[in-house]
C-alpha cells in the first residue's frame, strides 16, 4: 500500500485491474485505491508477472501493507562465447555416393527433429509481435477488453485507441442483448462500483461483470449507465433512497478529506517554522503578450494568465534551488527537477495536490495542458498515484475565486508554497507618473529550517522578473 501523500495512513482496495499470471510493465495501472480524500489509480513500479493477488476487494490496510507479489521480469542470459577455432583439419574424404540412376530411399527422420521444423516455420509464418503502449492497456483495462482477441488497424497491425473503444462497445451491445442472469444474489460488486451504481442508477442485475472472478467494476456500471436509454422519471418515493445515499456518501466522503486535512495542516503549524513574504507584481507585458500570443491560436489552445504564472513559479524554483526540495531527517534534500504541485479545490469539497511533473522544463502550452487535464481528472477522480507524492514546490492559485493575496501552509514534506492571487488593476507610480495598471499580489510561505526571508525574497523577485519577459517563459 503505496502512501499517497503525506496525510495518509491507509488505504482500501476498491479494485484489482489484474489477476495472477498477467504480464504488466512498469507504470501500468494495476489497482484503484480509496485514500480519505479520493479513488487514486495505483500503478506497478515493475515489469513482470502477477504472481499473486494478497489483499481482497474492500480491504483496508496500512500503508506498507502488501498489496500483491509480482515476479520481476529477468534479462536472459548472454549467449555463451564461440569457442576458438584451431588449426583446420584436414577434410576425411566422403564415401562414394550411389551410382547414377539410382534412387536411395530417405531415412527417417527422428520426431523431435520433425517437431523442432515445424515449430521453426510456425514461428517464420507467424504475424511480428505488435508492441502496446501502456495508455492502451490502461484504455483496455478500463473497457474490459482482451487485447490477446483484438486485431490492431494501426501502422503494422499496431492496436489503437479506437481500436480497443470500438471492440467495447460491440462487447457492451452483445450485453445489452443479452437476458440477465437469474443468480443476481452471486454476482461480486466492488464498493466503488456499488456507489456509482447508486449515483447513476444503474441496476446491478443487469451489468456483466469483466473484474476478477466475473466481479462487477466501476468501468463496467459506467458502460451500462452509457447504454442506458433516458426514461421517465421515477417516482419520486422510488428516487429518495438513491439519492439520499448518494448524498450520504458524498457528505461522509468530504467529512473524511476534511479530517484529513485538518490533521495534516495541524501537523504542519506544529511541526514547520513558517515565515511568509510577499510582492506585488505588474502583470502589464505579460497579459500584453498573452493577448497578441492567443490571437494567433486556436479558442481551445488559448492561454490563461495561470500558465504563465505557474512557468514563472517553477522556473524561480529551479533558480533558487532552496525552496525546492524537502525536508527529511532533520536536513534539506534539493530536489533533482522541479515537480510543481497544483492545489485542486474538488465540487464536492476539500483539496487535492497533483503534480505536474517536470514543470521547468514544459513549453506554456503544454504546461497549459497538463493543467487542464490534472483539474478534469481529480474532480473524476481518476488521479494516479505517481502524481500525488513526489511535487517538490507547491502553488495555490485562487485568482478565479476573486481573492487579491493567499497565504497557504507548507505541505510536508516540502518547505515553501507559493500563493497567487486575482489580477486587479491598480493605481501604480511609473517614472514619476500615476497611471492604473494590472497587478497580482504573490505570496510565499517557506521553511526556516532550510531557508530565510532573503531567500524568499529573491525567489519572489525571479518571479516578478520573469513576469516581464513573458516571451522566454
Amino acid at each position: 500500500m503505496p502512501a499517497l501523500g503525506a496525510d495518509m495512513d491507509e488505504g482500501t482496495v476498491l479494485e484489482w485491474l489484474v489477476k495472477p499470471g498477467d504480464e504488466v510493465h512498469k507504470g501500468d495501472i494495476i489497482a484503484v485505491i480509496d485514500t480519505a480524500k479520493s479513488a487514486i489509480d495505483v500503478e506497478s513500479f515493475f515489469t513482470g508477472t502477477v504472481e499473486r493477488l494478497v489483499t481482497d476487494v474492500g480491504q483496508t490496510v496500512p500503508v506498507g501493507t502488501v498489496l500483491a507479489t509480482i515476479t520481476e521480469s529477468r534479462a536472459q542470459p548472454a549467449a555463451p562465447p564461440a569457442e576458438p577455432k584451431g588449426p583446420e583439419r584436414p577434410t576425411a574424404p566422403q564415401p562414394p555416393g550411389p551410382p547414377a540412376g539410382l534412387e536411395v530411399p530417405e531415412r527417417p527422420r527422428p520426431a523431435t527433429l520433425r517437431k523442432r521444423e515445424k515449430k521453426i516455420v510456425a514461428a517464420e509464418q507467424a504475424p511480428p509481435a505488435v508492441t502496446i503502449s501502456p495508455l492502451i492497456r490502461k484504455r483496455a483495462h478500463e473497457l474490459g477488453v482482451d487485447l490477446a482477441k483484438l486485431r490492431g488497424s494501426g501502422r503494422g497491425g499496431a492496436v489503437t485507441r479506437a481500436d480497443v473503444e470500438r471492440a467495447a462497445a460491440e462487447r457492451q451491445r452483445e450485453v445489452a442483448l443479452k437476458p440477465p442472469s437469474p443468480a443476481v444474489s452471486r454476482i461480486r460488486v466492488t464498493p466503488l462500483a456499488r456507489r456509482v451504481a447508486a449515483e447513476l442508477g444503474v441496476d446491478l442485475a443487469g451489468v456483466t461483470g469483466t473484474g476478477p472472478g466475473g466481479a462487477v467494476s466501476e468501468a463496467d456500471v459506467r458502460r451500462a449507465a452509457a447504454l442506458v436509454p433516458e426514461a421517465a422519471p421515477a417516482p419520486e418515493a422510488a428516487q429518495r433512497p438513491a439519492a439520499a445515499a448518494a448524498a450520504r456518501s458524498g457528505v461522509e466522503r468530504a467529512l473524511s478529506m476534511r479530517q484529513a486535512i485538518g490533521r495534516l495542516m495541524a501537523r504542519s503549524k506544529r511541526e514547520i517554522p513558517h515565515y511568509y513574504v510577499s510582492n506585488t507584481v505588474d502583470m502589464t507585458r505579460s497579459l500584453d503578450w498573452l493577448h497578441e500570443r492567443n490571437r494567433e491560436l486556436e479558442v481551445s489552445e488559448r492561454l490563461v494568465p495561470a500558465a504563465l504564472l505557474l512557468k514563472a513559479a517553477a522556473l524561480a524554483a529551479r533558480k533558487i534551488p532552496d525552496l525546492n526540495g524537502y525536508w527529511l531527517d532533520d536536513q534539506f534534500s534539493p530536489a533533482d527537477a522541479v515537480h510543481l504541485g497544483l492545489v485542486i479545490s474538488l465540487r464536492g469539497g476539500g483539496l487535492l495536490t497533483p503534480a505536474i511533473h517536470d514543470a521547468a522544463d514544459l513549453r506554456l502550452a503544454e504546461l497549459m495542458s497538463r493543467m487542464r487535464d490534472l483539474v478534469i481528472r481529480a474532480r473524476a477522480g481518476r488521479l494516479r498515484g505517481s502524481e500525488l507524492t513526489d511535487a517538490t514546490i507547491t502553488v495555490t492559485n485562487l485568482g478565479d475565486q476573486g481573492v487579491e493575496s493567499v497565504f497557504g501552509v507548507i505541505y510536508p514534506p516540502q518547505v515553501a508554497l507559493a500563493g497567487f492571487g486575482k489580477v486587479t488593476e491598480r493605481p501604480v507610480a511609473v517614472g514619476g507618473l500615476i497611471g492604473v495598471r494590472p497587478v497580482v499580489v504573490t505570496t510565499l510561505a517557506a521553511d526556516h529550517r532550510a531557508s530565510d526571508a532573503m531567500t524568499g525574497a529573491r525567489y519572489l523577485t525571479e518571479i516578478s522578473d520573469l513576469l516581464q519577459r513573458p516571451e522566454e517563459l
